[in-house]
């Protein structure tokens, strides 16, 4: 059955680039982002479902007037299972990021260029090659006949990009019935280039804005003002500081500490002789999970405190964002072992599970008490300039999809 299935999605190449054309040509950007939303994508895709044989096709819409026509749909499609005793979900997201520099670009980021094995547009791997490949994973099924014992789902969502409120949080409390208690989520929407990593576990996320006040005044006489950007760049140096106090260490994580980065920092004063009195800068914060995120903002604050006296500055702390880690999908969970199954006999050799400092939808579902993990072969260029997916990647998670749908005992 393996060789059979393996033949068919092979025979859907075309089909795969033709589905990735028309994603590709119609831009989902959140509204935030200056974007519409999802509507037009959606609406296509809907179509696209129909064409095909599941059970059910049908939309939840999360209002949100800023977005075209004042919804970000998100599509259900269903293929009833023999059993019926559970659903296996494979959950992609709809939207994608702006594209950036344009002069960046070597092609029209919202017209796909294929070269070989290779098809170029935003939002071709993210998260469009999971779009796809859950929708051969289904019609494999549906044109070979085979009705698995438990259900597959697939589930399209809005709104990944920008923490999921109007996507996979919104579906999980507004139409929790759709979901049974033993359901399980396959997420493709994390990789790397062999296809070796399943994804069971996230660190926790801060994302910091400090804010320093100083006192502004001409740079030709520094003492009558106090200089929030020297006293900001301090501070920074001393963050460096939280690597030690929260040095533990966990092999299943990518890297497999937390880490603690200042990146962003907005404009202080437009010209070069004025000190200024306000700076802000960013930290970016991935926590393991045995720490809590409230003990990093308390030791940030205690790090600020010499720095306020010494230059005589007030230094204030916003979170951006701010999430306790979900609790992890077990590495021995039925989902987890099917896709190392399917990666074994599609690819050739074996997946371990391993956790991430990146966020994903898969927390929602975590926190929601399922089981929930990361899989796809990818090169992992989601939001660069020349995004690109490979084709026979595309493929190949296809098959390992439809095993696992095959091989789950309702």
């Amino acid at each position: 059955m393996k060789d059979i299935i393996s033949r068919k999605i092979d025979s859907y190449l075309e089909y795969a680039v033709e589905l990735q054309t028309g994603l590709t040509a119609r831009p989902a950007i959140a509204p935030c982002s200056g974007g519409e939303g999802e509507y037009e994508k959606a609406v296509w895709l809907e179509k696209e479902l129909k064409k095909l044989n599941f059970d059910e096709v049908f939309r939840i819409d999360a209002p949100q007037k800023e977005a075209k026509k004042g919804i970000r749909p998100n599509i259900v499609a269903r293929y009833k299972g023999s059993k019926r005793g559970k659903t296996l979900w494979i959950m992609s997201h709809l939207d994608v990021v702006p594209p950036g520099e344009a002069s960046l670009w070597k092609t029209d980021p919202y017209k796909l260029v294929r070269e070989g094995k290779k098809i170029y547009g935003r939002g071709v791997e993210d998260n469009q090659q999971g779009v796809v490949s859950s929708i051969l994973c289904a019609r494999v099924l549906m044109d070979l006949g085979l009705r698995p014992e438990a259900d597959l789902g697939l589930l399209f969502n809005a709104d990944e990009e920008t923490a999921s409120e109007y996507g996979a949080d919104y579906v999980l409390e507004k139409r929790r019935d759709i979901f049974g208690k033993k359901d399980m989520f396959i997420i493709p929407d994390f990789g790397n280039s062999d296809g070796s990593l399943v994804e069971v576990a996230e660190k926790s996320l801060l994302w910091l804005k400090v804010r320093t006040e100083g006192r502004q005044c001409h740079a030709s006489n520094p003492d009558a003002g106090a200089n929030s950007f020297r006293a900001a760049s301090d501070l920074v140096v001393r963050l460096a500081s939280l690597y030690k106090k929260f040095s533990k260490r966990d092999r299943q994580f990518m890297p497999p500490v937390s880490t603690f980065e200042p990146t962003k920092k907005d404009p202080n004063v437009p010209n070069i002789n004025t000190i200024p009195g306000e700076d802000v800068f960013y930290l970016d914060c991935r926590v393991l999970p045995c720490y809590k995120i409230a003990d990093v903002i308390a030791e940030i604050k205690r790090q600020a405190a010499p720095v306020e006296k010494k230059y005589g500055v007030s230094v204030s702390l916003e979170p951006v964002q701010q999430v306790q880690a979900a609790p992890p999908t077990s590495p021995d969970a039925e989902v987890v072992r099917l896709i190392i199954s399917g990666v074994k006999q599609v690819y050739g050799h074996k997946a371990k599970p391993c956790g991430i400092g990146g966020g994903t939808v898969a927390a929602s579902f975590r926190k929601a008490g399922f089981d929930a993990a990361v899989f796809s072969r990818l090169d992992e260029v989601a939001h660069q300039p020349n995004e690109y997916c490979i084709l026979d990647n595309l493929l190949g998670d296809a098959k390992v999809f439809a095993l696992a749908a095959l091989n789950l005992k309702a």
